[in-house]
């Protein structure tokens, strides 16, 4: 199995389809991106399970849609967080999920949870991190007068939107740009980077080490 944080970190991998499970909570418009570059074959992966905290969240739709299974795990079927994210992980372990891609979850993992998948949970966060973590970060840019944002792709740690960056984007924030604004034009970026992220992983071409993640060269073929 996969992992980004236990490869060697001069390996060279041959790796077969990369085994995705997705956690989402709403629409899943990362989701969707996600699997349309699958579908062109950008992306060496195939999603296993589609999983969500709500049960008429439009994610799992698109799921079903595309012949992927698609699992409503609510947090009030259970009496603890403890006893839902053992639901979560064992759906996840279940699937034999090799990455597991936060696609709007809008729920904080506790550290036990992100123990038992380590260097192995991505998310993507409309801000640039560590700038405006957390919720409303659209907003907070808007607030605090910014003039560039943007989205980051960043594995995930014990703490919020703390962990190891992968990918950056940019956005330029207007002086009248409302927070609905500004997060449409970084979503047109998620939908560009969070793929790329998932694709160098998949190609086993991410590696951690400390806060840092390298990504390493695309070996080319020669004739």
């Amino acid at each position: 199995m996969r992992s980004a944080g236990a490869w060697p970190e001069s390996e060279a991998l041959n790796l077969s389809k990369l085994a995705i499970g997705v956690l989402a909570s709403g629409r899943g418009s990362n989701l969707a991106a996600i699997m349309a570059a699958i579908d062109r074959g950008e992306i060496a992966g195939q999603i296993k399970v589609v999983i969500s905290d709500h049960g008429q969240a439009p994610a799992l739709e698109r799921a079903r849609r595309a012949g992927i299974k698609a699992l409503p795990i609510l947090r009030a079927q259970y009496e603890s967080k403890r006893q839902f994210e053992a639901a979560l992980a064992a759906a996840l372990q279940e699937a034999k999920v090799e990455l597991v891609v936060l696609a709007g979850f809008m729920r904080l993992l506790s550290a036990d949870f992100v123990a038992q998948f380590p260097g192995r949970i991505m998310n993507i966060h409309p801000a640039l991190l560590p700038s405006f973590p957390g919720l409303e970060a659209q907003r907070q840019a808007v607030d605090y007068g910014v003039r560039v944002s943007g989205c980051t792709v960043h594995f995930v740690d014990q703490g919020m939107d703390s962990g190891p960056v992968i990918l950056q984007a940019t956005v330029p924030v207007l002086p009248t740009d409302s927070p609905e604004e500004l997060a449409a034009r970084i979503l047109v970026q998620e939908h560009r980077l969070y793929p790329e992220a998932v694709s160098l992983y998949a190609a086993g071409r991410l590696s951690i080490r400390g806060r840092k993640v390298i990504i390493q060269e695309e070996e080319k073929n020669e004739s």
